[in-house]
């Protein structure tokens, strides 16, 4: 097997146990969840029990490799060569309220492009998997992005940062002139879903702000192999670090940017 096959395999294995995990705790945390400091940004015990286990399964195979996770942070050297970017628990607000929205996202980065990605759906029982040249599954069959075409047809899908109280670099303008554009934008709260739901065809296209590494680098690769475009707003090559994303199916890539680019400034909106 190549080396990313292996990769993708320790990433499937973490993705499973930790899918599992996660269903054992759901409705049973109580008083077990808590603010890191902004509204609605949560962490609970099932995030860092999933980030641990995960965190084990990594050390077992690839004991040389560092790591960027959602709750430990940074493991070892940032600079090697292979960068494990985690989210244990995407949808960690959904999940404290019970809401079936929710995934454990596992990217790979060598040299600092995502190459391998497992997104695990635990309610659902949706596996979504990638690896550069090896093509995008779901639950082990192949996928691949819709074929609309006009923004007009298009069904896109978007997130809110968690600051979006403190600034008004947020995304509500955006989503309100697209909604107009558009047969509709939807609000998931999970971005990895989001961009596995761009990768199979169930919405056409997805952009946010406020993102971390670990929310996108697997979804990423998934999306890209699927026949997806992933790029900055403007439509340059993506600086993951940037915390913005614009993902879609390639047939409405530039039209979608191009509508991002001229939306109005909230204020000005009735």
């Amino acid at each position: 097997m190549t080396n990313l096959q292996i990769f993708l395999d320790i990433a499937t294995e973490a993705a499973l146990a930790a899918g599992a995990l996660l269903q054992g705790y759901l409705g049973k945390l109580e008083d077990a969840i808590i603010e890191k400091g902004r509204p609605g940004d949560l962490v609970t015990a099932a995030d860092k029990a999933s980030e641990e286990l995960i965190l084990d399964v990594l050390r077992r195979h690839v004991p040389q490799h560092s790591i960027l996770a959602e709750e430990s942070g940074k493991i070892g050297n940032q600079e090697n060569e292979y960068l494990w970017a985690i989210d244990p628990l995407d949808g960690t607000t959904n999940y404290a309220h019970q809401y079936p929205f929710f995934a454990v996202s596992i990217g790979l980065l060598i040299n600092g492009i995502p190459e391998v990605g497992v997104i695990y759906d635990p309610l659902h029982d949706e596996l979504f998997r990638a690896a550069a040249g090896l093509g995008a599954t779901r639950n082990r069959r192949p996928i691949q992005v819709s074929q609309t075409s006009e923004l007009s047809k298009s069904l896109l899908v978007t997130g809110f940062a968690y600051d979006r109280r403190e600034t008004s670099d947020n995304n509500y303008a955006e989503f309100c002139h697209l909604t107009h554009l558009t047969q509709g934008v939807r609000r998931s709260g999970s971005a990895a879903l989001d961009l596995a739901h761009v990768a199979c065809g169930r919405v056409d296209g997805y952009w946010e702000r406020g993102l971390s590494p670990w929310d996108i680098v697997a979804g990423i690769i998934l999306l890209q192999e699927a026949g997806g475009t992933v790029t900055a707003y403007d439509g340059t090559p993506l600086k993951i670090e940037s915390g913005r994303i614009l993902a879609t199916n390639s047939y409405i890539h530039n039209n979608l940017s191009r509508e991002l680019l001229q939306v109005p400034p909230l204020s000005t909106w009735v």
